[in-house]
């Protein structure tokens, strides 16, 4: 034995020692701290870039990148391997941007967290992704298997366990990062699950309104199943009437408002008859959004159910509540005989409408594309002249009634651009914000438009009865200044109280050659209602839940959330989901 041989000997006593208190894996057999920590590096910084590039706002990407690091360390505080858990969460990152992107492609929304039980709760809705998407079923299966893969990888070369008080302390640095980002970011807009980007911060936020509907135990409000005996709604399976019911036009006036809601507005009292129902009345309708997210208020007359009773969810109602509901309005006028179309401004795609147009009732729809329309806000003469071509069509082919529900774009923002220049209609008077001026004259298109379809159907339809509903589908951005903000104020910054007049819109129900059965008259009237109270305007017969939505008008004094008489709203949500006419899960 050499001298050196003997100093080794000496020596590697003390180094196994130093190795094992450094919790080191032995020379060759995987990869040390140094190996892990940049590897780790390795995983991390693609996934900054593309925070940083894709997540929007700084405070939005501190907030990512926050709930990024909390999950990783999380992950190493119960597994004590950082690689495999940084792997772990690259994947799931991964997963989501791509799923979010394939959804946005194909529904033009992204993932959120309720997707996760939404889709793969049930065998039907499997059954369902298998048959439709089965390529992105399968892309999906064969990246969780690489990733699954990839962990086990990871998991067997990381031979430097950490040490879980370290990795507690990284997650609640992550924590107070995230808490950071997401008080600076402030709420979400009403169209961030839209966006092109912001996969990862939408999916992350998404969790918390998860969560609260999983401790709910339902999407929608209700009150406790077998907490009082409520008796079931019968779903009739025809409707019997007189005589041959009327056609009925259901008009979303986009962003439309009645002017004489503000006194103090000075503007052309000529539109005033527009907003005025057959009996003279202006009758209010209370919305529950302001200056956008129209499907709210959409889907709050189809539903007959407040998007408020959802909660959180509620920006995300038309997307999981496909298929899920009976009793609509489309569907009672289907079972009495009507005949459905819509005509649809957008691509029939936009928020995933068209899914939920037609599991609600509404079978035939005339997009932007079907109508050959140039811009996504034609005048409304263009959608009217479309539908009027479409009922002279369904006349002369069929005696059933017909059930046409259209949506006009013109009233809608931007107002500091003219709408139409050639037309030389009122505006506001002098002194009015360039902003109001311009809205007020689009208002006045309005009326010149909805006055045109009135003698267009007189005019080609003498023997034909029409009952016409219109109503705002909430106010434009124009009136922020009149409710008390500035200018610049965006609409997800309007901050307004449940009973403030910026949730006030109007509701008119007209007749040609038909008379509007009379209606009560509320000082408001809440969304949801609208739906059975065109159903009573028609004279059809009522569903057991129409006549229990009558009965809680009544009762409520046209309120619906706000009812003071709460657990009676309560009540009627547990029957419709008992009842099947709902299904809340």
């Amino acid at each position: 034995m050499t001298d050196q041989s003997l100093g080794y000997a000496a020596v590697a006593p003390r180094r196994l020692r130093l190795r094992a208190a450094l919790r080191l894996p032995p020379a060759g057999s995987g990869l040390g701290r140094r190996g892990v920590a940049l590897a780790t590096l390795a995983l991390a910084s693609p996934m900054a870039i593309y925070f940083w590039r894709n997540e929007g706002s700084f405070a939005n990407i501190v907030f990512t990148v926050g709930v990024t690091i909390a999950l990783v360390a999380a992950m190493a505080t119960a597994t004590r391997r950082l690689l495999a858990s940084s792997v772990a969460v690259a994947a799931l990152v991964s997963i989501i941007v791509i799923a979010a992107s394939v959804k946005r492609a194909t529904m033009n929304m992204v993932v959120h967290a309720y997707d996760l039980i939404f889709y793969f709760s049930s065998w039907s809705t499997l059954n369902f992704l298998w048959h439709d998407q089965r390529g992105y079923m399968v892309a999906l299966l064969a990246a969780l298997a690489a990733a699954a893969a990839a962990i086990a990888l990871a998991w067997r070369v990381d031979h430097a366990p950490v040490r879980r008080r370290h990795a507690l302390l990284v997650f609640a640095a992550g924590v107070a990062l995230a808490g950071l980002g997401a008080a600076t970011k402030g709420e979400r807009r009403h169209m961030q699950f839209n966006f092109a980007n912001l996969y990862v911060s939408s999916f992350y936020a998404s969790w918390a309104e998860t969560l609260e509907t999983l401790w709910r135990g339902q999407l929608l409000e209700a009150m406790e199943q077998g907490r009082a005996p409520l008796a079931a709604f019968g779903l009739p399976t025809d409707c019997k009437t007189d005589a041959k019911p009327p056609h009925i036009i259901l008009i979303h006036q986009e962003s439309l408002v009645q002017p004489s809601l503000f006194p103090a507005l000075d503007y052309d009292h000529g539109v005033d008859p527009m907003f005025r129902s057959q009996d003279g009345q202006v009758r209010k309708l209370r919305v529950e959004t302001y200056g956008g997210a129209s499907w709210l208020t959409e889907f709050s007359i189809l539903a007959g159910v407040s998007t408020h009773s959802f909660g959180g969810m509620r920006q995300f109602v038309q997307t999981f509540m496909q298929g899920r509901l009976k009793d609509t309005l489309p569907q009672a006028l289907e079972r009495c005989g009507y005949r459905n179309v819509v005509f649809y401004p957008m691509l029939k795609n936009f928020v995933s409408n068209d899914k939920f147009y037609t599991s609600v009732g509404l079978r035939e729809i005339f997009d932007l594309k079907a109508q050959g329309a140039k811009t996504v806000n034609e005048r409304d003469r263009f959608y009217f002249a479309n539908a009027l071509a479409e009922m002279e069509r369904h006349f002369k082919a069929s005696p059933k009634p017909l059930f046409t529900f259209i949506q006009t774009m013109s009233a809608h923002w931007p107002y500091d651009v003219k709408y139409m220049p050639e037309e030389n209609v009122a505006g506001g008077g002098p002194g009015t914000h360039p902003e109001m001026h311009e809205y007020l004259r689009r208002v006045s298109m309005a009326k010149l438009d909805y006055d045109w379809l009135l003698a267009e159907l007189h005019r080609r339809f003498p023997g034909e009865r029409f009952l016409l509903a219109h109503y705002g589908d909430h106010q434009p951005m124009s009136t922020r200044m009149l409710l008390g903000y500035k200018d610049e104020t965006e609409a997800e910054d309007v901050t307004l109280s449940p009973d403030s007049p910026g949730f006030i819109t109007y509701y008119a129900l007209d007749g040609v050659n038909f008379t509007v059965r009379a209606n009560p008259s509320f000082d408001a009237l809440d969304v949801p209602y609208l739906g059975t109270a065109i159903l009573d305007a028609a004279g059809l017969p009522l569903s057991d839940s129409h006549a229990e939505r009558r009965r809680l008008m009544a009762l409520c004094k046209g309120r619906y959330y706000g009812c003071a008489r709460r657990n009676e709203i309560l009540a009627f949500h547990r029957r419709l989901i008992d009842s099947g006419i709902m299904q809340a899960r």
